[in-house]
């Protein structure tokens, strides 16, 4: 289990600091339903993960190993998804902000301001498990858990270890709200400019790094 957990961190990481995701809580934590949104996205995060989890760890379950070795299919998954990763890093350099200029912001941002618990709680949800860069990370850390051919339950124990870390960066500014009271708003503005103008670069080095690491991760499984 320590070889599974070792070797998901960076997809876990790479989840945790998508900028996105960060700035849509840090929006919610500053509307009148603040203690009540920023808590609901928090958890639609954790069950879109949860999701996510159970449908490509249950699939690679079903499926199986043999001979204690991961499933062919599990290696061809993680090099389609390292070459759509690098495809994403390259798209995101491309669309980095010039010297000069503002990041844009996704339109649907300017409607959280009007956000009941429950469409927090949905923002949650989609952001985790259907937003393309976050997707392609968590089914590929969960890929990679499947691909140890550790016993279902330790994989569940990985898993929720990758989880917990993929949530860091959504529960941070939460908890720094909660934490801080009348301090956290500037502290929370500071985050959301620098994440916003820095969002591109930022996605595009990650997934640059670990779809590397999958293509040569499954290439050697394939070859071996």
């Amino acid at each position: 289990m320590g070889e599974a957990i070792g070797q998901i961190l960076p997809m876990a990481v790479g989840i945790a600091i998508s900028p996105i995701p960060i700035i849509a809580v840090i929006l919610m934590l500053v509307t009148a339903k603040a203690r009540v949104n920023g808590p609901a996205f928090v958890l639609g995060w954790l069950i879109g993960l949860a999701i996510l989890g159970i449908l490509v760890i249950g699939v690679a379950a079903g499926v199986g190993t043999s001979s204690g070795t991961p499933a062919n299919w599990i290696l061809w998954l993680q090099l389609v998804l390292g070459g759509l990763l690098l495809l994403v890093a390259l798209r995101q350099f491309r669309s980095r902000p010039k010297a000069g200029e503002t990041a844009p912001m996704p339109r649907w941002m300017g409607a959280i301001d009007a956000f009941t618990p429950g469409k927090a709680l949905g923002a949650g949800i989609l952001l985790s498990s259907l937003n393309p860069k976050n997707l392609l990370l968590g089914v590929a850390g969960a890929a990679t858990i499947a691909q140890t051919s550790i016993p279902t339950g330790q994989q569940a124990i990985a898993y929720i270890v990758f989880a917990l870390i993929a949530s860091i960066g959504v529960a941070a500014p939460v908890v720094i709200f909660f934490a801080l009271g009348d301090r956290a708003p500037a502290l929370l503005e500071r985050m959301k400019t620098w994440m916003g103008q820095n969002n591109a670069v930022i996605m595009a080095i990650l997934c640059l790094i670990i779809g590397v690491k999958l293509i040569g991760q499954a290439f050697g499984g394939l070859t071996s």
